[in-house]
């Protein structure tokens, strides 16, 4: 047993040590086997090491001699290398003529927020909210369905998105949302222009901090965390702001159960526009690809928002939220952790992130019965 880096952890490798996010949220108990999405889990809270051990080195080191080639069995199960089929349907979005116009449009939409943010902080330059709206707008062609334009902000993550990118992504998935839950285009413009300013605190923080790789001192960490009142601080008094855009710079980060920040609220003090911009802030910090690993899909972060999202978000805004998402993938192919491909034919609505899948070979797999989960879609 001894102490790993997060980014040196392997599937396979058992957890020796309870795993406790900074709130003393558990994320693993000492036997746990580690598997990729408790990698992704410990990255997204923030767990920088932990003490675990790796058996198949240890085994290794104990048998170091060769085992006798096996004779000869039935034919496996052909597979589908995961991270080969991921890397080619985001090639083949990639080379794609819309995707190379979402990218010069984004690429400016990007430009025009990070101007206006950069004039309100230095001279107080009202925000042109109207040029914002037209600039959100621009990036939706007519037509384009919402996994098209989800396939389009995914593949232009990088590992260094910058608040502004960020802040681009969560404005236009409270958009969807909005959408989804039937609010008036005004109440969406509204929630485009909340999701635009979230961050802006952030602008406020050091870039050494901001950017440092490694794990932040709490010192470094409490200023972190201070991002959303300095938002609100800034925004405050501007009274052509909406004041659900002030609030939502606040309170984005508070949760209904009472364990987020910066007050500590439950679910009947925190505004409902903060709450949708909580919902896309944390979806897309989720399907953003990391250092030590690629995007998660979009139904592994279903799997998260199912154990930790549906007492810390609002039931109806969630609940719309993970239904949308799933069943905007119904019919499409995907790939299965341990390799195997097929197609969502069925959702299952106790456990959206577990949907039936029908193989490559015509059998049919539950995976609400089965350890196994979506990798990836292709």
């Amino acid at each position: 047993m001894k102490i790993y880096k997060v980014s040196e952890l392997k599937p396979g490798m058992i957890v020796k040590a309870p795993v406790l996010t900074r709130q003393n949220q558990i994320l693993a108990i000492p036997g746990e086997e580690i598997d990729r999405k408790l990698i992704s889990r410990m990255e997204f809270y923030g767990i920088t090491e932990i003490q675990a051990e790796d058996p198949a080195a240890e085994a290794a080191k104990a048998a170091p001699v060769p085992a006798p080639t096996p004779a000869p069995g039935p034919e496996p199960v052909p597979k589908v290398d995961t991270m080969a089929a991921a890397h080619g349907y985001s090639t083949k979005v990639r080379l794609s003529e819309n995707f190379q116009q979402y990218t010069i449009k984004s690429a400016r939409g990007i430009g025009v927020l990070q101007a206006q943010i950069e004039a309100f902080l230095r001279d107080k330059t009202p925000f042109d909210t109207e040029a914002l709206l037209n600039m959100t707008r621009s990036l939706i062609r007519p037509g384009q369905t919402v996994i098209e334009y989800f396939d389009m902000m995914h593949n232009m993550r990088s590992n260094d998105d910058s608040i502004y990118s960020h802040s681009l992504n969560v404005a236009m998935i409270s958009n969807i949302l909005g959408r989804w839950l039937k609010m008036s285009q005004a109440d969406r413009d509204t929630l485009v222009i909340a999701g635009l300013l979230h961050d802006i605190g952030k602008a406020k923080i050091p870039p050494e901090i901001l950017n440092k790789k490694e794990k932040l001192t709490d010192e470094e960490f409490a200023l972190m965390r201070s991002h959303a009142q300095m938002g609100y601080d800034l925004l405050k008094d501007e009274s052509y702001l909406d004041n659900r855009v002030k609030k939502a710079a606040l309170m984005h980060h508070e949760r209904c159960d009472g364990t987020g920040y910066p007050m500590g609220l439950q679910e009947v003090l925190i505004d409902d526009f903060a709450m949708i911009i909580a919902i896309a802030d944390v979806y897309d910090a989720m399907t953003a690809s990391r250092k030590h690993r690629v995007a998660m899909c979009p139904f592994q972060v279903i799997a998260e928002f199912e154990v930790d999202g549906l007492h810390k978000f609002k039931p109806e805004y969630i609940l719309t939220f993970l239904r949308k998402i799933a069943s905007t993938y119904q019919n499409n192919q995907v790939v299965l952790n341990d390799g195997r491909s097929g197609k969502i034919i069925l959702l299952n609505q106790n456990q959206l992130s577990k949907p039936l899948v029908q193989l490559s070979d015509g059998s049919c797999i539950d995976l609400a019965k089965s350890s196994l989960f979506i990798q990836s879609i292709v």
